[in-house]
């Protein structure tokens, strides 16, 4: 991947993501992965994260081969959670990874072009972040502010940092950002209104009766709330 590659696979994030669907199968009514990532590429979606935690190596291969076949067809990026071999041996277009995964300085050095994305917890996480890119330009592409609301996806979780902490976390960076963590659609208002642009959600989309109107559905909010 030359870096304008990488460039325009950024800009495609920055400028067409609204809403950031993550897979969680065992939440997902009985649905498979691949039937949700169906759905919701059907419904406009411009982004899809892979995030299991439990199949076999060798599962989560083909399957992760799956997911960058039909968004390639689909023209939406693709990015996996945590597993930076997957992501490489699928094609990914990123890789998104937590404080305590492989942290990103050691993801460039095997994966110089792909897209990073970085959960941060706190505003010192933030700050760091900053920190670290002033000596490593490109070297995360995005973050992520979460969890905002109380969640079922993340286990171990005493504290949340309500949609005020969106402006707080967003003043240490001028990175692109994301937001997560029990995201339901009354709250895209009060999300927007502190600054958020693109908003990753899990069950939300995934627990809906029809997940393809459901992706537009929150698509066709965001953006009336953005433009």
């Amino acid at each position: 991947m030359t870096e304008s590659d990488y460039t325009g696979r950024l800009r495609k994030f920055i400028e067409e993501v609204t809403v950031y669907p993550v897979s969680c199968e065992s939440l997902a009514a009985g649905r498979t992965d691949r039937e949700w990532l169906d759905a919701v590429l059907a419904g406009g979606a411009r982004i899809v994260q892979l995030r299991d935690k439990v199949s076999k190596d060798s599962s989560l291969l083909e399957k992760a081969k799956y997911f960058r076949r039909k968004t390639r067809e689909a023209g939406a990026l693709f990015l996996v959670n945590d597993r930076l071999d997957i992501a490489l041996l699928a094609g990914a277009d990123g890789i998104h990874v937590g404080q305590k995964d492989l942290p990103p300085e050691e993801i460039r050095k095997l994966a110089p072009d792909i897209l990073i994305g970085l959960s941060c917890n706190s505003e010192e996480d933030v700050k760091n972040l900053t920190k670290s890119i002033v000596h490593n330009k490109g070297l995360v592409s995005y973050f992520n502010v979460g969890p905002i609301y109380p969640t079922d996806t993340k286990e171990g979780l005493a504290s949340f940092l309500g949609p005020e902490a969106i402006s707080r976390f967003s003043r240490w960076s001028s990175l692109p950002f994301t937001v997560m963590g029990g995201i339901k659609y009354r709250h895209i208002n009060e999300l927007t209104v502190n600054g958020a642009k693109r908003i990753a959600i899990v069950t939300a989309i995934s627990q809906a009766g029809d997940m393809k109107n459901e992706t537009a559905k929150w698509i066709g909010a965001i953006k009336a709330r953005i433009q």
